[in-house]
């Protein structure tokens, strides 16, 4: 944005308190009528920076940018962050609200930051601690939700250049980043179809960040979905930002379930569970850490919403998968209730069209972040793939989460195949409230 206005022959100050103002105005949620005002007070050399006449922009994107469509809403903006652990069917749940047209979502930008602390040198990586990586990932958030996506460019690899990237994660998984103005050849997209992963780098081309931080500001509220962060302990200091309204959608699912699922997803990080499986015999390097350590996280993470700290009320919903695809619709609903908007047709739509197919192409089960499912038959359809001594291993070392969460153990190979008896128990969780 400021390289655009000094172009037109802004001296670097003015350019860049200029855009400084615009971007703190929006990020601190101010009226539609006050950041209207301070664009169009934007005079004299910067005065095209936004308003992209057509002598200066001839891209129909930055066009589309310019008229008052891109402008903030005379609303709060909502802070919305699914968090999850890996297998949970959080890219399912994370769909409903990208399907909403006034939300802008984001699939795991943390993933760039791991992979630069991953990637980092031997000798810096012992240099990290978890709370060095915990930080980065708070500070990451903290500035997506103020839509300054170019804050990325501290962790995309390799780094963008003129803030433009083919590097960034799962883009395909936005509709806001695969539609205009972000990609000028979106705009034919059905409402309720996601573009798939091939469609949107090969048509929208690669990812401007400046494009997207300023379509992140014409949304009125930001989604994030992660399974990054262990605890939702670590996410406190955001809550009691006095910046953000920010909603944890905490996403928990049958240990033995996620378990099943990663074990499908991640061959070879699970290759001693898959021999386990296929022989009965486990292993004694098989690392049983793959799934306690997911076990605690989730369990303490539940313990510490349903204990309804102060710094959590009104902000934490506890939701498990499996209700989320016996009752999509009504889960759903609850869902839109806690963070307070309202559930669109378009969602609706989009739940119809995808809780109720056979998924019979080999390919879509072999698409691991495929959200299209028959989501009441897939819900418990782990019992069909796993052994007994692995589940009665599992239900050994996971005995207190399971019972936090209301999930049945079984106690023979023949009760842990016998679909018509679900091991989902009833349970109500209400939202952390005052």
């Amino acid at each position: 944005m400021r390289e655009g206005c000094r172009a037109r022959g802004g001296s670097r100050m003015e350019c860049s308190w200029k855009t400084v103002l615009l971007l703190v105005c929006a990020s601190l949620g101010v009226q539609y009528t006050a950041i209207r005002t301070l664009r169009d007070s934007l005079s004299g050399p910067c005065q095209g920076t936004y308003r992209c006449q057509t002598r200066h922009h001839r891209d129909s994107r930055w066009k589309t940018l310019c008229d008052n469509s891109w402008m903030p809403v005379e609303s709060p903006r909502k802070h919305i962050l699914l968090f999850a652990t890996t297998r949970s069917g959080s890219s399912f749940t994370g769909q409903l609200l990208n399907q909403h047209p006034g939300i802008f979502y984001v699939f795991e930008p943390l993933y760039h930051v791991q992979q630069a602390f991953t990637n980092s040198s031997s000798r810096l990586r012992r240099t990290l601690d978890r709370r060095a990586l915990l930080g980065a990932y708070r500070d990451l958030l903290l500035n997506l939700y103020t839509c300054d996506l170019h804050f990325m460019e501290n962790y995309i690899r390799p780094e963008p250049r003129d803030h433009v990237t083919s590097s960034y994660f799962r883009r395909s998984s936005s509709h806001a980043l695969c539609s205009p103005p972000v990609c000028s050849e979106g705009g034919d997209i059905a409402a309720s179809d996601l573009p798939d992963e091939t469609w949107c780098p090969k048509k929208c081309g690669a990812l401007n960040l400046t494009l997207a931080s300023m379509s992140c500001l014409s949304r009125e509220h930001i989604a994030i979905k992660t399974v990054r962060v262990p605890e939702v302990g670590d996410l406190r200091t955001l809550t009691e930002d006095p910046r953000l309204d920010l909603k944890i959608i905490h996403l928990v699912r049958d240990p033995r379930a996620i378990l099943a699922s990663r074990m499908m997803a991640f061959s070879d990080q699970f290759r001693a569970w898959k021999i386990w499986n296929a022989t009965g015999r486990q292993p004694r390097y098989v690392d049983l850490t793959q799934i306690t350590s997911t076990c605690k996280d989730m369990a303490a993470s539940a313990e510490t919403g349903l204990q309804r700290p102060a710094w959590l009320r009104g902000r934490y919903l506890l939701v498990r998968y499996e209700d989320l695809a016996f009752n999509p619709k009504d889960k759903a609903t609850e869902i839109y209730r806690f963070v307070g908007l309202e559930m669109e047709d378009r969602v609706r739509l989009w739940i119809a069209k995808n809780t109720n197919s056979n998924a019979s192409s080999p390919s879509e089960w072999n698409y691991r972040y495929s959200t299209t499912r028959d989501s009441r038959a897939t819900a418990e359809s782990w019992r069909l793939r796993l052994g007994f001594d692995i589940v009665r291993t599992v239900q050994n070392l996971c005995n207190d989460t399971l019972a936090l969460l209301g999930y049945k153990q079984v106690h023979s190979a023949a009760e842990l195949r016998n679909l018509s008896h679900s091991l989902v128990e009833h349970r109500t969780f209400q939202p952390v409230t005052w």
